[in-house]
């Protein structure tokens, strides 16, 4: 049956792009009509909800319904920094509309260069170079800017995608260097099964199976936190959540 699961993927694969891309034409025109010619930040709250419209087809469509669970979390103040685990590019497109409220992501600058999809990368992300010293900089900028306008943040601290046995990738600063900033809280992000929709060893192949997400008890900084501890705090809780499971 191994043959069989591996032309499957493959062919599942092609119609989840087929989809994605039928879906994503239909979607630009609430998002040219009602989202570009408004300022920020109704320009973002508009286009999560549209992005959140857009999934809710997209995702059962390929057999990969989402599930969310921890949406109450957000109601104790905000904006937050919302930290997820990274196991596949279905990571991205299942965390921004999951998150209550407005919302940006952070995300590689050279996914903005591809045709038409590029347009709605821009409106949900901060872009970063991470070769560029400079961009990285600005990007930290544009970050804490996103939280002023009151929308929460979505970084991905192992920076990307997790391919190893273990639960997490080590940990980069930036989230939590962000977060002494700003003061905000953290709240982790744990996504499941993403990994059995995309296998890493595995190019062009889409497997449907449920998704979910589980967004933990906001992490407060205090006044003793550093980078680190609360780097170390956030790795335990997700770490715990990932062995537990959904």
């Amino acid at each position: 049956m191994n043959w069989f699961k591996e032309v499957f993927g493959r062919i599942w694969a092609a119609w989840a792009i087929l989809l994605f891309t039928v879906t994503m034409l239909i979607f630009l025109v609430p998002v040219f009509l009602f989202c570009l010619p408004v300022p920020e930040p109704k320009r973002t709250h508009r286009f999560i909800k549209y992005a959140r419209a857009w999934m809710a087809v997209f995702l059962p469509g390929i057999g990969c319904p989402l599930i969310v669970r921890g949406k109450q979390h957000f109601k104790k103040g905000g904006p937050f920094i919302v930290i997820c685990n990274h196991n596949a590019l279905m990571d991205v497109p299942i965390s921004s509309p999951a998150i209550p409220g407005g919302n940006k992501t952070i995300a590689k600058a050279e996914m903005a260069k591809t045709p038409v999809f590029g347009m709605i990368y821009k409106l949900g992300s901060v872009l970063v170079d991470r070769k560029s010293e400079k961009s990285r900089k600005e990007s930290f900028a544009k970050m804490k800017a996103v939280l002023d306008m009151g929308l929460h943040m979505c970084i991905y601290p192992e920076g990307t995608r997790n391919t190893s046995s273990e639960p997490l990738k080590p940990f980069h600063d930036g989230a939590f260097r962000l977060a002494l900033d700003t003061r905000c809280a953290i709240i982790p992000g744990v996504i499941f099964h993403t990994r059995k929709v995309n296998p890493p060893d595995k190019t062009f192949y889409l497997m449907p199976h449920p998704l979910r997400i589980e967004f933990l008890e906001p992490i407060e900084v205090t006044s003793t936190d550093t980078c680190e501890t609360l780097k170390q705090k956030a790795f335990e809780r997700m770490k715990a959540q990932i062995i537990q499971g959904p």
